[in-house]
């Protein structure tokens, strides 16, 4: 397959705040601006030898990035620049650090700072991900993306192509990929501790927002301090939801990615890094309905389902088939009998044992054993846990100054470092970009799952009445990932890229 960039115009996507709708409509070259102190390009180290940051998205996770650049050991990175579309976000922030330049509209602080930062931080609601980080990748800024890395598989492939395009250092916020987990994680695997895994079991407590609801009828008054429409940004055109913001938007379709995408790349991404899984091949799924009457079902397309079960299927390079189980909404994987007591699975198995504090967790099966661990590859064991006290494999892999810490400081070095001169632990190519894919495409999975049809069901009893159909239920999907494609349901296609609101333009490299 070619590459997107061969297949669509070379023209950038300008977005500054003034030119915006002009150039997106037109296809008018972006501008390109490299910092002042940077001599010869990227690569090169500022002579301040710290990295200047523009935050975009100052509340929730963007607060939790800004800490960490903030906190850094080596005292290397500066916060330049802050955006934030909403003032109650914001003002802590900006009252944190009152040397950075505040804007609301992250496009007019490209137009206006660009000489000021040399890499961009963004945190802010799915669907604006991939616009904002390609935009900053044009502009030839190192680039820390939060998970999943986009909305749509589309901007995926796109961004992960942008980076290796525009030279620049990427991280997607998965910080587990750092922790000292993963490393012990990979060390059992290559010690063959475990054998050959042939399946993996991954859950979460999410949706912790609602989910499987209508969307609301009521229109209530937009907050003074968000500007709604900055927030909308490539959304469709969308009425203001009480509540909505800054969280709940996660379980509206137009908005968000769900349980899966909220969670999905930080617990499928262990096995998907230590097996180097790839793109899967067959994908099924099942997910929570609601009904109004008899054949009669209430579908809620807009808003993500309460819980769902997804099946991945790959074919390993090792020539062997491999199941990996998705689980969310309360549904979890049957208790391991290897378990030695009879105390809560999650609480046992999740991220802070003995603190029945579980988000997510993640099992292994192999034909030696069993492992499990946290969200992330947090707190591994071994089944049955006897095991842990046994087995003594010897370190292998250096561990991550700051365990989960260390992803933003890797990331803030590797920045410095320059492009190709120091390793990240969640670069979009080869890791974080295919495991955004995947998780995405389960989420096509689930929007497909209610495709209806209308139809005149002739009843033996009742007569004629009228029934909805499925037929994306039930049926095995065939994946062609190298070119985002269901091969044998046709209407799925629609989810792997939507259309941008008018005067938001279209994603070009």
């Amino acid at each position: 397959m070619k590459k997107i960039e061969d297949q669509i115009s070379e023209d950038r996507l300008g977005l500054t705040r003034r030119d915006f709708v002009k150039r997106s409509s037109s296809g008018a070259a972006a501008f390109t601006i490299l910092p002042s102190f940077t001599i010869g390009g990227l690569g090169h180290v500022p002579p301040s030898d710290k990295l200047q940051i523009a935050a975009i998205g100052c509340g929730g996770e963007g607060e939790n990035d800004i800490h960490h650049y903030a906190t850094a050991p080596k005292k290397n990175a500066v916060i330049s620049c802050l955006c934030d579309v909403d003032d109650r976000q914001a003002n802590p922030r900006r009252k944190e650090f009152p040397k950075a330049a505040f804007y609301h509209d992250w496009r007019e602080m490209f137009d206006k700072e660009s000489k000021n930062f040399d890499s961009v931080s963004v945190a802010i609601p799915d669907h604006n991900h991939a616009i904002v980080g390609l935009s900053a990748m044009q502009l030839n800024k190192h680039l820390y993306l939060q998970k999943p890395l986009s909305h749509d598989i589309y901007e995926a492939r796109l961004l992960t192509q942008a980076s290796e395009k525009y030279k620049v250092v990427t991280q997607m916020g998965d910080q587990g990929a750092s922790c000292d987990g993963m490393r012990t994680l990979r060390e059992w695997i290559e010690a063959d501790i475990l054998g050959e895994i042939e399946s993996v079991y991954c859950w979460t407590d999410r949706p912790v927002w609602p989910q499987g609801i209508p969307w609301p009828k009521n229109r209530p008054a937009v907050p003074k301090e968000l500007k709604w429409d900055l927030w909308l940004g490539t959304a469709q055109d969308t009425n203001y939801i009480e509540n909505m913001v800054p969280f709940n938007w996660r379980g509206w379709w137009r908005f968000g990615t769900g349980a899966l995408g909220d969670m999905g790349c930080h617990i499928i991404g262990p096995p998907f890094k230590l097996l180097d899984l790839g793109y899967p091949t067959e994908v099924t799924c099942s997910a929570s309905t609601v009904y109004n009457g008899i054949f009669k079902e209430a579908q809620y397309p807009e808003s993500g389902p309460v819980a769902s079960s997804i099946r991945f299927k790959y074919h390993q390079k090792n020539g062997r088939d491999l199941n990996l189980y998705w689980m969310d909404g309360g549904i979890t994987p049957e208790r391991p009998l290897e378990l030695d007591s009879d105390g809560n699975m999650n609480d046992i198995l999740g991220d802070w044992p003995g603190l029945n504090d579980f988000e997510g967790g993640t099992l292994f099966v192999g034909t030696k054993g069993k492992a499990a661990c946290g969200w992330g590859g947090r707190n591994p064991v071994l089944l049955p846990m006897s095991r842990n006290k046994e087995v003594n494999v010897a370190q292998k892999y250096p561990r991550i100054v700051g365990d989960m810490d260390g992803h933003w400081w890797q990331w803030v070095d590797a920045c410095i470092a320059g492009y190709g001169n120091a390793e990240v632990d969640s670069p979009f190519v080869g890791y974080a970009g295919p495991l955004t894919e995947t998780v995405l495409m389960g989420n096509l999975l689930l929007r497909s799952y209610n495709i209806s049809e209308k139809i005149i069901r002739k009843d033996p009893v009742y007569g004629d009445m009228e029934a909805n159909i499925f037929p994306g239920r039930y049926i095995n999907y065939k994946w062609d990932g190298p070119n985002m494609k269901i091969t044998n349901f046709e209407q799925a296609n629609q989810f792997v890229k939507r259309e941008y609101r008018k005067g938001w333009g279209e994603l070009k490299l």
